[in-house]
């Protein structure tokens, strides 16, 4: 095997996608292994990374040690589901050549729309996210719910959002891909979140936790965390740790609790003058929860 072939094999193995684990389970391992000491961090292309080309991203990624990241559509990067076959191998080799993995890629489609025929235009688009996905090396494709139309019973939209993710849960588990449900939108509120996992039980859909505000609403953060994290796939979202209106360190806790062994990835909306140094210490910042958390 030769060395690049071996680091883009060992990448894959630890990339924590759908052919990897079935969510809300992880392997059994050593006694003495920390819990959390699998749990990794990296960037999501928000504002942070909106701006750099896919040379760019691995380059400031390695500088910083943040060897992981989630490519958000319509993103500098271009890696989108028009690239061509030969496009979709360059990607993957860009990524088999460094030390930064692939994790998946962030789609905006959703299903929570009364039109029908908008419900199946995002199944299909999602399906091809999928595919993308798989082609380009990552582990899996971010979705959202995204909302629960006033004109629509809740329940009815609770139900549609959740067949539809078993329908795109099926699909990409034929391509070893996982299908990364974002806490996100009019849905944000965990018990609603449950209710459609309650729907969505195909293993191979996952919710992505996202760090939002809603939270931390009564009973409190680690009760809502704990209605979902049975079903937590392959990453997890937060924001910058510098902000104050979250308790990190009781999120990176509850994470260590439970042994998570996925990405925490950081979706930074906030301007800085250099982003680099910024995205390294919110590395720094992140190693020293973890080792708090671990201790």
């Amino acid at each position: 095997m030769s060395t690049t072939s071996r680091r883009g094999f060992l990448k894959q193995s630890l990339g924590l996608g759908a052919a990897a684990l079935t969510v809300g389970s992880w392997p059994v391992v050593a006694a003495d292994r920390k819990p959390g000491s699998q749990m990794r961090f990296g960037l999501v292309t928000y504002q942070w990374g909106a701006d750099w080309d896919l040379p760019t991203l691995i380059a400031n990624c390695t500088k910083t040690n943040v060897l992981g990241v989630e490519l958000r559509t319509t993103h500098a990067h271009g890696v989108e589901p028009s690239l061509n076959d030969q496009q979709r191998r360059e990607v993957k080799k860009r990524f088999e050549d460094s030390p930064v993995t692939l994790v998946g890629l962030g789609s905006a489609e959703d299903y929570h729309r009364p039109d029908p025929g908008a419900v199946k235009k995002a199944i299909e688009t999602t399906k091809a996210f999928v595919r993308l996905s798989r082609d380009v090396g990552g582990s899996g494709v971010k979705v959202r719910p995204n909302d629960l139309p006033k004109s629509v019973p809740v329940e009815k939209t609770i139900e549609q959002i959740g067949k539809a993710l078993n329908v795109v849960g099926a699909f990409a588990a034929d391509y070893g891909q996982e299908i990364r449900l974002e806490v996100h939108g009019g849905c944000c509120r965990l018990p609603v979140i449950k209710q459609i996992m309650e729907i969505a039980t195909h293993p191979n859909v996952g919710v992505c936790w996202n760090s939002n505000t809603a939270d931390l609403q009564e009973p409190g953060l680690e009760y809502n965390f704990n209605l979902v994290k049975d079903r937590f796939g392959g990453t997890v979202h937060v924001r910058t740790f510098t902000s104050r209106d979250y308790p990190w360190q009781d999120l990176i806790s509850l994470l260590v609790k439970m042994d998570y062994r996925g990405w925490v990835l950081l979706e930074a909306g906030t301007k800085v003058d250099d982003r680099v140094k910024a995205l390294a210490e919110q590395k720094a910042m992140f190693d020293a929860m973890l080792a708090k958390a671990q201790g």
